[in-house]
Formats: structure tokens, sequence, C-alpha cells
């Protein structure tokens, strides 16, 4: 019914209006007694096969939406109603900012594929937390991607890292740190190995200082070279920080089916879905293998249906997150995820016994 109907209809909005007016209406469905009921049931599978037990969490299954679709945490409630095992918001930055200049989401149905720069447009830290406060329910495994403000200098940027991090720390399960969005000015250098291990180290003190500290993961880019992944491993090691979620969308445009004009006419920004499902699955298995299979590896990029799952969860990811799939594929993707797993995936040592 979604391909069919709802995608066609959808997809006559601008990209970024179709958003919004998606996760209206699946609210409104929600309020919905009986449909809401019947709605979660649907979607939901529930199978102590798929739970996982991850960095101390508890996972009812692998499969998580990925950050910047609930950027503000507006709809995190209404999205656990698709069957997600976790949902990670943001990116949120501590001041409010509007994100760059619209039309700033695009699609390219050819490549089954999302070109965005959004810009870590979100309404701030405090914005969030807010509604994490009043929305939160103690079974919801949710994630805070956090990054640092368009204005604040990279020689500052662990200020603005800290201040997320201090003021989501009560409300999230687990952190991930983004320095790998392409759509923020200079944002990637903090990739390298100098200010990477700065912004980690220090978020760690202020994480064991806590009396339960949480897991911190780092997002990273899947058009990092291998010196650069072989700079990531190390990092972790030396940090501690919990894992790393690979990848983040990619300024590559090699290999679309889309003509080269409407490519040029779109413009920057970072390039998700189908097209980068294959180099995500490549970066996933090299910090897979290059750490002896001892790197927490969460796989994101590409996931259009379970056999792209089940080839990053092959290649090393522990957990999966979608985000361009659900926009091609609607949200019967996650059950059809799990169900995939629950048929053909092996048991991994993070399943729950």
């Amino acid at each position: 019914m979604y391909r069919s109907i709802i995608k066609p209809i959808l997809f006559l909005f601008p990209a970024e209006t179709a958003h919004h007016l998606t996760l209206t209406l699946l609210k409104i469905v929600l309020k919905i007694p009986l449909i809401g009921r019947l709605f979660r049931n649907w979607f939901t599978i529930r199978d102590p096969r798929l739970e996982r037990e991850l960095f101390g969490l508890h996972f009812p299954n692998p499969v998580g939406l990925a950050a910047g679709f609930d950027k503000d945490g507006k709809h995190f409630r209404a999205m656990s109603a698709l069957g997600f095992g976790f949902i990670e918001l943001g990116t949120v930055t501590p001041k409010e900012q509007g994100g760059n200049p619209r039309p700033r989401l695009f699609r390219l149905p050819k490549d089954e594929a999302l070109i965005n720069r959004m810009g870590f447009n979100n309404e701030g830290m405090k914005a969030l937390v807010d509604r994490l406060k009043a929305g939160k329910s103690s079974n919801m495994v949710i994630g805070g991607n956090i990054g640092k403000n368009k204005q604040t200098p990279n020689e500052e940027a662990v200020s603005d890292y800290v201040l997320c991090f201090e003021a989501l720390f009560p409300y999230v399960d687990y952190f991930v740190v983004n320095v790998s969005s392409p759509n923020t000015p200079n944002l990637r250098a903090l990739q390298d190995k100098g200010p990477l291990t700065r912004i980690l180290t220090v978020l760690q003190e202020k994480n064991q200082a806590q009396s339960a500290p949480k897991p911190i993961l780092l997002k990273i880019a899947p058009d990092l070279t291998d010196h650069q992944l072989n700079d990531i491993v190390d990092i972790v090691n030396d940090t501690g920080i919990a894992g790393v979620i690979a990848t983040n969308t990619t300024i590559s445009r090699e290999g679309l089916n889309s003509d080269r004009e409407t490519i040029e006419n779109i413009g920057a920004g970072g390039l998700s879905g189908k097209p980068v499902k294959d180099r995500s699955t490549e970066v996933i298995r090299y910090l897979h293998e290059r750490s002896g299979g001892q790197l927490t590896i969460i796989g994101v990029g590409g996931i259009a249906g379970p056999a792209d799952a089940l080839e990053k969860l092959a290649a090393g990811a522990s957990l999966v997150q979608v985000y361009s799939g659900l926009i091609y594929e609607g949200p019967g993707l996650i059950k059809k995820i799990n169900r995939a797993i629950l048929t053909q995936a092996p048991r991994t040592e993070h399943q729950v016994p």
C-alpha cells in the first residue's frame, strides 16, 4: 500500500514538506485508540530472539532509527510505534539554529537516494531536553546525537559537545558524537586524530565522573581513507568510547543513475540511500577486521531491504539503523528486517540467550 498509493502522493510534495506531513499524519493516526493499537501491533515484532544486550543497554530488537529523522524529539513516541528497537535523536546543538536555506532536501528516485544539506537545523538542546522530560518512557532506548553550532569555531568545538552532553545526560541512554556531517563548514576537520581525540577524551572524563557512565559512540563519514580508519580504531581504543556508527552521508556522486544536470542543479549536500550502501558496508568490514572484532559498530547507510541489513550484520555490525530506506520502502521496512534476522541471521555474541 505504501509503495503503490502513499509514496506517489507524498512524492508530489517537496521532500522536506512530505517529511513533516508524514510525521503529522502518523501522530494523528496513533491518537485514534483502536486504530493506534492495531497499528502498533501490526508493525511490531516481539520475540526474545531479536533482543540484544550491548554496552549495558537492552535493545528489544537490533533495528534503529538513524539520527536526522527526528532532530528535535517531536516524534520519537510516534516513531516507536513502527517497531524500532531504538531511536536516535538529533543532531542537536547547544543553541537553536535554522540550518541552511530551503530547499535543502532532495530525492533522487532513480537511485532511491536523498541529498540533504540541512545544516544541523534544530531548536537547541533545551527544547530537546524539555520534550524528553515530558515524553520518554522507561522502555525506550533513546540516543542523543550531538554536534556543534555553525558559529562555533573548531578550536572551541569541545565546549559545544560538552554542553550538549551535560544537558542530555539524564534523559538519553547513549550519546553519538557527530563530526562527520558534510553540511556544517569545516566540521569534518574534527575527524582528524588530534581534535577528535581531544573531544572524545574530554567527554569521557565528564562521562566517567558520573555515578553511572553512559555509552559514547562516534559517527564517521564513509569518505575516510584506510589510514583515517586506522586512526579511528586507535582513537576508540585510546579514549575508551563504546563504539562507532558507520556511516554518515557521502559527498561522493559516483555511480549515480540520475542525470548529471539534476545532480549539478541540486548542488552540495550529503548523499544517502542505496548509492552509499556498498561503501558503508566496506567501512564496517574494514573496522571490524582491523580491530580484530573488538570494535562495536552500528551499521547505517543504504539499507533498503532485509538483505542490506543482514549484509551489514555479517560484515561486523551489531545493530543497524535506517533512514532513507523508510522514504522509499515505507514503515514496513523495520518489520521485514526483523523477520529476516529471525529466519536468517546467525546468533551473535550480543544476542540475549
